[in-house]
Protein backbone atom coordinates (compact mmCIF):
# COMPACT_ATOMS: atom_id res chain seq x y z
CA UNK A 1 0.00 0.00 0.00
CA UNK A 2 1.55 3.31 -1.13
CA UNK A 3 0.20 6.71 -0.02
CA UNK A 4 -0.13 9.10 -2.96
CA UNK A 5 -1.03 12.78 -3.26
CA UNK A 6 -1.75 14.49 -6.59
CA UNK A 7 -2.78 18.13 -6.98
CA UNK A 8 -4.35 18.40 -3.55
CA UNK A 9 -5.85 14.91 -3.53
CA UNK A 10 -4.63 11.95 -1.52
CA UNK A 11 -5.24 8.24 -1.73
CA UNK A 12 -3.56 4.93 -1.09
CA UNK A 13 -2.34 2.90 -4.06
CA UNK A 14 -3.17 -0.75 -3.46
CA UNK A 15 -3.25 -4.11 -5.17
CA UNK A 16 -4.97 -7.43 -4.71
CA UNK A 17 -4.75 -10.73 -6.55
CA UNK A 18 -7.67 -12.01 -8.57
CA UNK A 19 -8.92 -15.58 -8.35
CA UNK A 20 -6.95 -16.44 -11.50
CA UNK A 21 -3.75 -14.78 -10.34
CA UNK A 22 -3.79 -11.32 -11.95
CA UNK A 23 -2.46 -8.31 -10.05
CA UNK A 24 -5.27 -5.74 -9.93
CA UNK A 25 -4.90 -2.11 -8.86
CA UNK A 26 -7.23 0.17 -6.93
CA UNK A 27 -7.17 3.57 -5.26
CA UNK A 28 -8.32 3.73 -1.65
CA UNK A 29 -9.53 7.15 -0.48
CA UNK A 30 -10.71 8.31 2.94
CA UNK A 31 -10.72 6.78 6.39
CA UNK A 32 -10.96 2.97 6.34
CA UNK A 33 -12.49 3.14 9.81
CA UNK A 34 -15.26 5.60 8.92
CA UNK A 35 -18.67 4.54 10.19
CA UNK A 36 -20.33 5.79 6.98
CA UNK A 37 -21.16 3.28 4.25
CA UNK A 38 -18.23 3.16 1.81
CA UNK A 39 -18.51 3.97 -1.88
CA UNK A 40 -17.28 1.79 -4.74
CA UNK A 41 -16.68 3.66 -8.02
CA UNK A 42 -16.98 1.51 -11.16
CA UNK A 43 -15.85 3.12 -14.43
CA UNK A 44 -16.86 2.57 -18.03
CA UNK A 45 -15.69 -0.02 -20.53
CA UNK A 46 -12.21 1.34 -21.26
CA UNK A 47 -11.96 3.69 -18.31
CA UNK A 48 -10.08 3.49 -15.02
CA UNK A 49 -9.84 4.87 -11.50
CA UNK A 50 -8.60 8.29 -12.66
CA UNK A 51 -12.09 9.19 -13.89
CA UNK A 52 -13.38 9.32 -10.32
CA UNK A 53 -10.56 11.28 -8.70
CA UNK A 54 -12.56 14.48 -8.26
CA UNK A 55 -15.66 12.70 -6.98
CA UNK A 56 -13.70 10.35 -4.72
CA UNK A 57 -11.68 13.16 -3.19
CA UNK A 58 -14.87 15.03 -2.32
CA UNK A 59 -16.71 12.03 -0.89
CA UNK A 60 -13.65 10.86 1.08
CA UNK A 61 -14.15 13.74 3.51
CA UNK A 62 -16.41 11.50 5.59
CA UNK A 63 -16.28 7.98 4.15
CA UNK A 64 -14.04 5.44 2.45
CA UNK A 65 -14.05 5.36 -1.35
CA UNK A 66 -12.58 2.59 -3.54
CA UNK A 67 -11.78 3.15 -7.21
CA UNK A 68 -10.53 0.03 -9.02
CA UNK A 69 -8.93 -0.44 -12.41
CA UNK A 70 -10.58 -3.45 -14.04
CA UNK A 71 -8.27 -6.10 -15.43
CA UNK A 72 -6.84 -4.89 -18.73
CA UNK A 73 -7.15 -1.21 -17.81
CA UNK A 74 -4.96 1.39 -16.18
CA UNK A 75 -2.45 -0.09 -13.75
CA UNK A 76 -4.07 -3.50 -13.50
CA UNK A 77 -2.51 -6.46 -15.24
CA UNK A 78 -3.74 -7.36 -18.71
CA UNK A 79 -5.43 -10.73 -19.09
CA UNK A 80 -3.64 -13.16 -21.43
CA UNK A 81 -7.05 -14.58 -22.44
CA UNK A 82 -9.36 -11.95 -23.99
CA UNK A 83 -12.35 -14.21 -23.31
CA UNK A 84 -12.12 -13.13 -19.67
CA UNK A 85 -12.98 -9.54 -20.55
CA UNK A 86 -16.64 -10.05 -19.71
CA UNK A 87 -18.95 -8.84 -16.91
CA UNK A 88 -19.00 -12.20 -15.08
CA UNK A 89 -15.23 -11.96 -14.62
CA UNK A 90 -15.39 -8.32 -13.53
CA UNK A 91 -18.05 -9.17 -10.95
CA UNK A 92 -15.83 -11.91 -9.57
CA UNK A 93 -12.96 -9.44 -9.35
CA UNK A 94 -15.22 -6.99 -7.50
CA UNK A 95 -16.20 -9.73 -5.07
CA UNK A 96 -12.52 -10.40 -4.36
CA UNK A 97 -11.80 -6.68 -3.97
CA UNK A 98 -14.52 -6.36 -1.33
CA UNK A 99 -13.16 -9.41 0.47
CA UNK A 100 -9.59 -8.09 0.34
CA UNK A 101 -10.65 -4.73 1.78
CA UNK A 102 -13.00 -6.16 4.38
CA UNK A 103 -16.07 -4.41 2.98
CA UNK A 104 -19.42 -6.15 3.25
CA UNK A 105 -21.76 -3.43 1.96
CA UNK A 106 -21.11 -0.55 -0.44
CA UNK A 107 -22.82 2.19 -2.41
CA UNK A 108 -21.88 1.86 -6.08
CA UNK A 109 -21.28 4.81 -8.37
CA UNK A 110 -21.35 3.11 -11.77
CA UNK A 111 -20.64 4.95 -15.01
CA UNK A 112 -21.63 3.31 -18.29
CA UNK A 113 -20.51 -0.35 -18.03
CA UNK A 114 -19.96 0.28 -14.31
CA UNK A 115 -23.69 0.94 -13.99
CA UNK A 116 -24.47 -2.39 -15.61
CA UNK A 117 -22.06 -4.07 -13.19
CA UNK A 118 -24.01 -2.48 -10.33
CA UNK A 119 -27.08 -4.24 -11.73
CA UNK A 120 -25.06 -7.45 -11.85
CA UNK A 121 -24.10 -6.99 -8.21
CA UNK A 122 -27.77 -6.72 -7.32
CA UNK A 123 -28.17 -10.25 -8.71
CA UNK A 124 -24.84 -11.90 -7.89
CA UNK A 125 -24.13 -10.34 -4.47
CA UNK A 126 -27.30 -8.57 -3.36
CA UNK A 127 -26.33 -8.17 0.30
CA UNK A 128 -23.22 -6.22 -0.73
CA UNK A 129 -25.18 -3.51 -2.58
CA UNK A 130 -26.55 -0.80 -0.30
CA UNK A 131 -27.50 1.67 -3.07
CA UNK A 132 -26.56 2.51 -6.63
CA UNK A 133 -25.95 5.53 -8.83
CA UNK A 134 -26.45 4.48 -12.45
CA UNK A 135 -24.65 6.99 -14.66
CA UNK A 136 -25.69 7.32 -18.30
CA UNK A 137 -26.44 3.72 -19.15
CA UNK A 138 -29.53 1.57 -19.38
CA UNK A 139 -30.87 -1.81 -20.46
CA UNK A 140 -31.27 -0.57 -24.05
CA UNK A 141 -27.97 0.77 -25.38
CA UNK A 142 -28.17 3.18 -28.30
CA UNK A 143 -26.51 1.56 -31.30
CA UNK A 144 -25.03 4.81 -32.62
CA UNK A 145 -23.25 5.63 -29.39
CA UNK A 146 -22.04 2.06 -28.93
CA UNK A 147 -20.77 2.05 -32.52
CA UNK A 148 -18.67 5.14 -31.88
CA UNK A 149 -17.13 3.51 -28.82
CA UNK A 150 -16.35 0.30 -30.72
CA UNK A 151 -14.78 2.28 -33.58
CA UNK A 152 -12.62 4.15 -31.09
CA UNK A 153 -11.63 0.89 -29.38
CA UNK A 154 -10.58 -0.74 -32.64
CA UNK A 155 -8.10 2.04 -33.40
CA UNK A 156 -5.38 1.48 -30.80
CA UNK A 157 -2.59 3.25 -32.68
CA UNK A 158 -0.24 5.30 -30.47
CA UNK A 159 -0.27 9.08 -30.84
CA UNK A 160 2.74 11.41 -30.77
CA UNK A 161 1.71 14.04 -28.19
CA UNK A 162 -1.05 15.26 -25.88
CA UNK A 163 -2.33 17.86 -28.35
CA UNK A 164 -2.99 15.09 -30.85
CA UNK A 165 -4.73 12.99 -28.19
CA UNK A 166 -6.97 15.89 -27.19
CA UNK A 167 -7.81 16.67 -30.81
CA UNK A 168 -8.81 13.04 -31.41
CA UNK A 169 -10.94 12.90 -28.28
CA UNK A 170 -12.69 16.17 -29.11
CA UNK A 171 -13.42 15.02 -32.65
CA UNK A 172 -14.71 11.61 -31.57
CA UNK A 173 -16.60 12.61 -28.40
CA UNK A 174 -17.36 16.36 -28.53
CA UNK A 175 -19.92 16.18 -25.70
CA UNK A 176 -17.61 14.81 -23.02
CA UNK A 177 -17.83 16.72 -19.70
CA UNK A 178 -15.13 19.33 -20.31
CA UNK A 179 -16.36 22.40 -18.45
CA UNK A 180 -13.22 24.31 -17.47
CA UNK A 181 -9.76 25.08 -18.81
CA UNK A 182 -7.66 21.96 -18.54
CA UNK A 183 -10.57 19.50 -18.48
CA UNK A 184 -9.70 18.08 -21.90
CA UNK A 185 -6.16 17.42 -20.73
CA UNK A 186 -7.48 15.70 -17.59
CA UNK A 187 -9.68 13.49 -19.77
CA UNK A 188 -6.73 12.76 -22.07
CA UNK A 189 -4.47 11.78 -19.15
CA UNK A 190 -7.13 9.34 -17.96
CA UNK A 191 -7.38 7.83 -21.44
CA UNK A 192 -3.79 7.49 -22.65
CA UNK A 193 -0.43 6.64 -21.07
CA UNK A 194 3.13 7.17 -22.22
CA UNK A 195 4.81 3.98 -23.43
CA UNK A 196 8.46 2.99 -23.40
CA UNK A 197 8.66 4.27 -26.97
CA UNK A 198 7.78 7.78 -25.80
CA UNK A 199 4.46 7.72 -27.63
CA UNK A 200 1.00 7.88 -26.07
CA UNK A 201 -0.97 4.63 -26.04
CA UNK A 202 -4.59 3.94 -25.06
CA UNK A 203 -4.60 2.96 -21.38
CA UNK A 204 -6.36 -0.35 -21.95
CA UNK A 205 -5.78 -3.70 -23.56
CA UNK A 206 -6.83 -3.50 -27.26
CA UNK A 207 -8.23 -7.03 -26.88
CA UNK A 208 -11.14 -5.60 -24.83
CA UNK A 209 -13.07 -5.08 -28.05
CA UNK A 210 -13.14 -8.79 -29.01
CA UNK A 211 -15.95 -9.97 -26.67
CA UNK A 212 -17.91 -6.81 -27.50
CA UNK A 213 -17.77 -7.57 -31.22
CA UNK A 214 -19.12 -11.05 -30.54
CA UNK A 215 -22.12 -9.79 -28.53
CA UNK A 216 -22.73 -6.17 -27.53
CA UNK A 217 -24.71 -7.25 -24.43
CA UNK A 218 -22.45 -10.22 -23.60
CA UNK A 219 -25.51 -12.47 -23.78
CA UNK A 220 -27.30 -10.85 -20.83
CA UNK A 221 -30.97 -9.86 -20.66
CA UNK A 222 -30.29 -6.38 -19.36
CA UNK A 223 -33.83 -5.42 -18.32
CA UNK A 224 -33.95 -8.39 -15.98
CA UNK A 225 -30.65 -7.33 -14.40
CA UNK A 226 -31.81 -3.74 -14.13
CA UNK A 227 -35.01 -4.67 -12.30
CA UNK A 228 -32.90 -6.37 -9.62
CA UNK A 229 -32.17 -2.84 -8.38
CA UNK A 230 -35.73 -2.55 -7.07
CA UNK A 231 -34.48 -3.71 -3.66
CA UNK A 232 -32.14 -0.73 -3.10
CA UNK A 233 -32.22 3.07 -3.32
CA UNK A 234 -31.24 4.15 -6.83
CA UNK A 235 -30.23 7.42 -8.47
CA UNK A 236 -30.22 7.44 -12.26
CA UNK A 237 -28.23 10.13 -14.10
CA UNK A 238 -28.40 10.94 -17.80
CA UNK A 239 -26.51 13.43 -19.92
CA UNK A 240 -29.05 15.31 -22.04
CA UNK A 241 -26.80 14.92 -25.10
CA UNK A 242 -26.05 11.25 -24.45
CA UNK A 243 -25.85 9.03 -27.53
CA UNK A 244 -25.72 5.88 -25.37
CA UNK A 245 -28.77 6.35 -23.12
CA UNK A 246 -31.80 7.75 -24.98
CA UNK A 247 -34.47 9.86 -23.33
CA UNK A 248 -37.05 7.18 -24.17
CA UNK A 249 -35.04 4.44 -22.44
CA UNK A 250 -34.52 6.75 -19.45
CA UNK A 251 -38.31 7.12 -19.19
CA UNK A 252 -38.78 3.35 -19.35
CA UNK A 253 -36.18 2.93 -16.62
CA UNK A 254 -38.15 5.29 -14.42
CA UNK A 255 -41.31 3.28 -15.02
CA UNK A 256 -39.48 0.01 -14.22
CA UNK A 257 -38.08 1.45 -10.97
CA UNK A 258 -40.65 4.00 -9.79
CA UNK A 259 -38.82 4.46 -6.49
CA UNK A 260 -35.65 5.65 -8.23
CA UNK A 261 -34.58 9.28 -8.39
CA UNK A 262 -33.73 10.63 -11.84
CA UNK A 263 -31.58 13.54 -12.94
CA UNK A 264 -30.92 14.79 -16.47
CA UNK A 265 -27.88 17.03 -16.91
CA UNK A 266 -28.13 19.69 -19.60
CA UNK A 267 -25.33 20.24 -22.07
CA UNK A 268 -23.37 17.02 -21.53
CA UNK A 269 -23.20 13.75 -23.43
CA UNK A 270 -21.85 10.32 -22.53
CA UNK A 271 -20.90 10.26 -19.77
CA UNK A 272 -21.27 12.92 -17.04
CA UNK A 273 -18.34 13.00 -14.60
CA UNK A 274 -20.71 13.32 -11.58
CA UNK A 275 -19.07 16.57 -10.49
CA UNK A 276 -21.80 18.62 -12.16
CA UNK A 277 -23.65 20.69 -9.51
CA UNK A 278 -26.99 18.94 -10.11
CA UNK A 279 -25.33 15.52 -9.96
CA UNK A 280 -23.42 16.41 -6.79
CA UNK A 281 -26.61 17.58 -5.10
CA UNK A 282 -28.47 14.39 -6.03
CA UNK A 283 -25.59 12.12 -4.96
CA UNK A 284 -25.20 13.92 -1.65
CA UNK A 285 -28.94 13.57 -0.97
CA UNK A 286 -28.68 9.83 -1.55
CA UNK A 287 -25.54 9.41 0.54
CA UNK A 288 -27.03 11.25 3.50
CA UNK A 289 -29.17 8.16 4.05
CA UNK A 290 -26.01 6.09 4.64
Amino acid sequence: MTPRSDAGTSYRECRFTSQDGLSLYYRDYGDPLSARTPVLCLPGLTRNSKDFNRVATRLAADRRVLCPDYRGRGRSQYDPDWRNYVPATYLNDIRHLLAATGLHRVIVLGTSMGGLLACGMAVAMPTALAAAVINDVGPDINGEGLGKIVTYLRDSQPLPDWDTVIARLRASFPNLPAYEDGDWFTIAEATYRQGDDGRLHPDWDPALVKPLLADATYGYELWGLFRALRRVPVLMVRGAKSDVLSAATFERMGAALPHARRVTLAGVGHAPNLSEPQAKEAIDALLREF
